[in-house]
């Protein structure tokens, strides 16, 4: 009971301390009556539903009683302690069993002039905070699921890893960054305003985003995306792996080479792991169907030049290309698997070709299949122009502008020069010093058209 007397006497020395008592009619100020407090004015009457100040300078509520106010609401817009004070400048909680409760508290923030902060941020201590139309501190997703604010009702920047607004587990209430239990739980970015990203797309598309020295992909609601990524529908089966970009399981673009499984939703795939090369924005080079690239499809990277085609794959081996945008064609060759399918330049090399044949091939310094007379042996579209077996010689007819350059060769493929030879049925053919047909059995022998070069056999 002592110390209880103390607080009463503690309290009206903050109401009357330099004013006057209610001694007479005429004076005005603080008076306790009956275990409360009231407030006369000058002429005696009861101050009703306003404040006054006590000699602490503080500011007091009176009710429709005339009785001050303690722990209590004003107008929905103040409160006052257990002392009367005005609440100001100040944070204050209030036990509640409500949704919004935070550990079974409301918490709201009261500015300098005592009214409470309400329907928007306030930005507190350098933190912001976010409050509803009532005043009560919001916590999780907040102003149209734009923002998120931790369990403290501090607004978030940057990564965090969170329940997405439309979860049926997501509780504002409880979840927040640093859960233990992360399942279910998606990446979001949020800028320095606190703002969430979001890309401008519509439906299910997904768009890239630059942050740092990287690049992320984000759905229309704000989730980082990882893996293969269906940009145009998110979710759902694309057309071609044009239709998709790769991220990484941290959420980053990874440009350059990668060996990965393709897309499980897109088929021609053998179910094992591909090489594919990706832009910084994790797009896959793509290229043309198998047999329809032309020359302007070439990739260079780092030097060396690729061929892909339409499953985003490069190709390798033997490959029929087209020069240009017209019907001639000639061959390239792309190494000789999977790991190793740069381009063949100036080299001699033996392919595989479609039927199973193994033939000499020589390509030139820029990649094309060589055509003429080299080292004394001669090329078609790269390949060695060897005979059939059982024939010695024979008259190959290599087409040169509107015309034919007849060559005479050996079964090995080499060039007959400036010499006459027998082939297997007895007739003579003489060269000049380039190898061309100039006699047959000792007449001119034209221009006439003869034995078709021997094209490679291209994979489809």
């Amino acid at each position: 009971m002592k110390k209880r007397g103390l607080t009463v006497i503690a309290l009206a020395a903050m109401l009357t301390a330099g004013t006057a008592t209610i001694t007479s009619l005429a004076a005005e100020g603080w008076s306790r009556e009956n275990n409360t407090w009231v407030y006369y004015d000058a002429q005696g009457y009861l101050v009703r539903d306003e404040w006054r100040k006590g000699a602490d300078s503080q500011w007091r509520y009176l009710n429709g009683s005339g009785v001050m106010a303690v722990n209590e609401w004003v107008d929905d817009t103040y409160y006052v302690d257990g002392d009367g004070r005005m609440i100001a400048n100040s944070w204050l909680r209030i036990a509640s069993d409500d949704e919004d409760a935070v550990d079974g508290y409301l918490w709201y923030y009261f500015d300098s002039s005592g009214k409470v902060e309400t329907d928007g941020w306030k930005k507190i201590g350098g933190y912001w905070y976010y409050f509803d139309d009532d005043g009560v501190m919001q916590i999780g997703w907040v102003d149209d699921d734009t923002y998120y604010c931790d369990s403290n009702g501090r607004m978030l920047t940057g990564w965090q890893l969170l329940l997405s607004p439309d979860d049926e587990e997501y509780d504002d209430g409880k979840i927040s960054p640093g859960d233990e239990d992360d399942d279910g739980k998606v990446w979001f970015y949020f800028s320095a305003n606190g703002k969430k990203y979001t890309p401008d797309v519509s439906g299910d598309e997904c768009d890239v985003h630059k942050i740092g020295d990287d690049y992320y992909c984000f759905n229309g609601d704000g989730e980082m995306q990882t893996g293969w990524v269906n940009m145009k529908d998110a979710g759902n089966a694309g057309s071609s792996v044009a239709d998709y970009s790769y991220f990484g399981p941290d959420g980053r673009a990874k440009k350059g080479w990668l060996a990965l499984y393709p897309p499980e939703d897109l088929s021609g795939y053998e179910g094992v792991v591909e090489w594919f090369y990706f832009s910084s924005k994790g797009e896959p080079e793509v290229g043309p169907a198998q047999g329809q690239a032309t020359t302007s499809d070439f990739v260079k990277i780092s030097g060396e030049t690729y061929l892909f085609n339409d499953l985003g794959n490069p190709v390798y081996g033997l490959q029929k290309v087209y020069v240009g945008s017209g019907e001639e064609y000639t061959s390239y060759a792309f190494g000789t698997n999977r790991a190793d399918c740069m381009m063949t330049k100036g080299e001699k090399v033996r392919l595989e070709e479609e039927d199973g044949t193994i033939s000499e091939f020589y390509f030139s310094n820029s990649g094309q299949g060589f055509t003429g007379v080299r080292n004394g042996y001669l090329y078609y579209l790269g390949k060695l122009q060897k005979l059939d077996s059982g024939m010695k010689y024979d008259v190959v007819s290599i087409p040169d502008g509107d015309g034919w350059d007849n060559y005479v060769v050996s079964s090995s493929g080499k060039v007959m020069r400036s010499t006459t030879v027998k082939n297997a049925d007895g007739v003579k053919y003489t060269t000049n010093s380039s190898g061309i047909l100039t006699q047959i059995d000792g007449e001119a022998a034209g221009e006439g058209h003869y034995e078709d070069p021997v094209e490679p056999a291209y994979y489809d």
